[in-house]
């Protein structure tokens, strides 16, 4: 339970102190010896008691259970299709390079370089793509991960969300200074009431709710218990859905003025969203994204009991369609020849919102860092911003570089705290080995 506890929402749920800076991974198999495929788990009908992954007794969330569990998701939760239609998928050009494996670079807080092959096995990466000037120059799978397969994307889910919520403030559908009451009158009487849809969108809400997942009487595990992801005792009696969750939250300050990362904040946003158009987060996902972008795969989203999608952190898709959407982003929301998200849009993610109210949250790997619309933005000199999944997955863009990157993972860390140190600098590198080349 309590590894189910620390993964889901959050993608650097707690402050990292200058002392952890790097992963401490001694205590679990290294990415070699925890290898799924290798491992045996789910084979055989029906698979042996020792290899067998339940939900249930919820080893489905046990390392190293989940380094096949990640590829395969719907087996344990209920799912809704996102659908990409009829048409042929969108081409993604190749030219594959062979000098990045050794790409060398420093951890941070640490003195001794390792290379970028190296930092892949570090972070238990099960698949990763980089990107080049529109072009895939690098892509590799590990683990139980296939081209073909689909894999959580954790809280890379909520930067879909967000972008969906901007592209109707855009349209002039929902107004980003309008309180949520406007929209949502069941929250009138609840914490985001008085909040905007600028505030829950940007995480800078005042509520009385705590997101520590080791705690069994944390409010994240309420929320998890409501939405159907926790198991409910017989004699349960509270709310049995996300929806009714979010009514019973209370304040705790004002709105606007510091950062939390509370993924009950993007629960509203997906409501927001459904709302406003009418549609299924599923079926928004789907018109807005995986259709006109001529996806490669199908791609599915955890529903709770009301059918809602989950709009924090059940995004499950194949890696290169991930890749299409960043790349999207990166070319300031254009796409298969189509205009996919209004380059204003992108342009306002990319600006990020107040380094101010982020530094709050103490982040220590995160230094003028900023978190606007369901994305991370980081203010470096190359302007790169990205989606963050807990337990590793990611979208990093850096226009800059005309590059971006994307990964799949399945670390036993359920912290991008602790993933940064080897993640971060590893990007920059890749992004500056890429410039240099091409100016060669």
């Amino acid at each position: 339970m309590k590894r189910l506890l620390t993964f889901l929402l959050a993608t650097a749920i707690a402050p990292a102190s200058a002392a952890a800076l790097a992963p401490d991974q001694t205590a679990y198999p290294d990415a070699q010896a925890s290898d799924p495929v290798a491992m045996g788990w789910m084979v055989g009908a029906p698979p042996p008691p020792e290899r067998l992954i339940q939900r249930n007794d919820m080893s489905f969330m046990s390392f190293p259970q989940l380094r096949w569990s990640f590829s395969h998701w719907r087996h344990f939760m209920p799912t809704a299709e996102i659908s990409r239609g009829d048409e042929a998928a969108s081409v993604l050009p190749r030219r594959l390079r062979d000098d990045l494996d050794e790409v060398r670079f420093t951890p941070l807080g640490g003195d001794a370089p390792m290379t970028w092959a190296q930092s892949l096995d570090a972070n238990y990466t099960d698949g990763v793509i980089v990107m080049h000037r529109g072009e895939i120059v690098y892509e590799r799978y590990f683990g139980a991960l296939t081209p073909n397969g689909q894999h959580i994307v954790h809280s890379v889910s909520k930067s879909f969300t967000g972008t969906a919520a901007a592209m109707l403030i855009a349209e002039g559908k929902l107004d980003r200074d309008a309180p949520v009451a406007r929209y949502i009158p069941e929250l009138a009487d609840s914490a985001f009431g008085d909040a905007t849809v600028s505030q829950v969108m940007d995480m800078t809400t005042g509520l009385a709710y705590s997101e520590v997942y080791t705690d069994p009487n944390s409010d994240v595990i309420a929320f998890l218990r409501a939405g159907g992801t926790v198991p409910r005792a017989a004699d349960y009696d509270g709310p049995r859905t996300t929806f009714d969750y979010l009514r019973t939250l209370t304040k705790a300050g004002e709105h606007g003025q510091a950062f939390a990362y509370k993924s009950v904040n993007t629960e509203v946003v997906g409501w927001l969203v459904a709302r406003v158009s009418g549609q299924t987060l599923a079926q928004v996902f789907s018109d807005r994204f995986w259709k006109p972008m001529g996806m490669e795969r199908d791609a599915y989203i955890q529903v709770d009991s009301s059918g809602a999608g989950f709009a924090a952190g059940g995004l499950n898709m194949q890696l290169r369609d991930l890749g299409r959407f960043c790349e999207m982003m990166r070319n300031e929301g254009v796409f298969n020849g189509r205009q996919i998200v209004p380059s204003a849009v992108v342009r306002d993610i990319a600006a990020g919102a107040s380094q101010t109210a982020f530094a709050s949250a103490g982040y220590a790997t995160l230094p003028g860092w900023s978190y606007h619309n369901q994305w991370w933005v980081s203010h470096n000199d190359h302007g790169a911003y990205m989606a963050r999944g807990v337990h590793g997955q990611a979208c990093y863009v850096d226009p800059k570089a005309e590059m971006t990157i994307v990964r799949f993972a399945s670390s036993p860390l359920a912290s991008n705290a602790l993933l940064d140190p080897l993640s971060l600098p590893a990007y920059q590198a890749i992004a500056e080995h890429l410039i240099a080349a091409a100016q060669d």
